[in-house]
């Protein structure tokens, strides 16, 4: 099978090898998809980059964890009902060698969720992160139907969901956003109130704009460099969920503060998510893009023999929205 892979870490041109691997057959409990998409995620550049310095120990890697594609073909246990279903992939390179940058790969058939038949193969490439992510940000901690939820970088791959989560489910949405352009986006997706992060208060901002009423909940793209001004704006007791801190990495917390403010903090990443949270990230997924109330930003959409450009542009970063390589071209 045509696939992508990595034996060593380093820059995406030196290290990423285009070629032909052994097409994978289904074990027990598992599916084998052929894939029509994968997609690009910070943390597949991260470990190509080297970020687990163990995970070439017992070879080469094909990376990704996202992507969507058709069962061709089930492993002992899984219901022959299966095959020909689209479906969405997702941790398909999580505690595994094997991910999503191929033309196939034979995963555990919960990775493997059926795709409604409106959705297209690059939005299923666009699920297992960014839109599970977004999902766990905003209802880990029960319903927010008339709450106030606040979401720095709201026209990211994770915000741009959240917002859409959090107004599906009757919050009031305040985001964050640095120029004009991404303040209209995360308008039409819903936001009712929009602050530019880049102004040294927004926090303060944030009360300007819903009338001094704090906020009950976070959705956090930027932890350590946001947490100053996000104390400013959530009230007593409320909940700060974030999935990234890459501008200040090993942020120091003010304890006394936050204790005082009986703060909940939660840390998100798809890959250790309960699997009921998983479960119902999958069924309300289902359910929007059934009934097309999702919206979707794809940013990039490249074929196969730019893959190389692909890491390069989420290492770049500068845009909203997914990166998605199609398969078969």
């Amino acid at each position: 099978m045509k696939a992508a892979w990595f034996e060593s870490f380093g820059p995406a041109q030196q290290t990423l090898v285009l070629g032909e691997q052994p097409k994978p057959s289904p074990g027990p409990g598992e599916v084998l998809v052929a894939l029509k998409t994968t997609a690009v995620n910070p943390s597949d550049v991260k470990k190509r980059q080297g970020a687990f310095p163990n995970l070439l120990e017992g070879g080469l890697v094909i990376p990704h964890s996202d992507g969507a594609g058709v069962i061709e073909a089930v492993g002992e246990g899984v219901g022959p009902g299966r095959i020909g279903e689209r479906v969405f992939v997702y941790q398909a390179q999580f505690g595994r060698r094997f991910g999503s940058a191929a033309q196939y790969v034979a995963l555990d058939s919960l990775r493997a969720p059926k795709l409604p038949d409106n959705a297209s193969f690059e939005v299923g490439a666009c699920i297992g992160i960014p839109i599970m992510t977004a999902h766990r940000c905003v209802f880990a901690d029960g319903s927010v139907a008339g709450q106030t939820v606040l979401i720095t970088g709201g026209a990211g791959r994770v915000g741009y969901y959240a917002i859409q989560w959090a107004k599906y489910s009757g919050a009031t949405v305040v985001a964050t956003a640095s120029n004009a352009e991404d303040r209209a986006l995360c308008q039409s997706i819903g936001a009712d109130f929009v602050v530019n992060h880049r102004s040294e208060a927004w926090g303060d901002d944030v009360l300007a704009a819903t009338g001094g009423v704090k906020v009950d909940r976070v959705v956090d793209v930027e932890f350590g460099a946001s947490l100053p001004e996000v104390l400013k704006c959530i009230r007593v007791g409320g909940t700060i969920a974030s999935y990234s801190s890459t501008v200040v990495p090993q942020p120091q917390l003010p304890f006394k503060e936050m204790m005082f403010m009986d703060l909940t903090l939660r840390l998100v990443i798809v890959y250790a998510m309960p699997e009921q949270a998983k479960a119902q990230a999958v069924t309300d997924t289902y359910q929007l893009l059934s009934e097309e109330k999702l919206q979707h930003r794809i940013a990039h959409n490249l074929p196969f023999s730019d893959m190389a450009r692909s890491h390069e542009l989420v290492e770049q970063g500068g845009f909203g929205g997914c990166v998605v390589v199609n398969i078969d071209v």
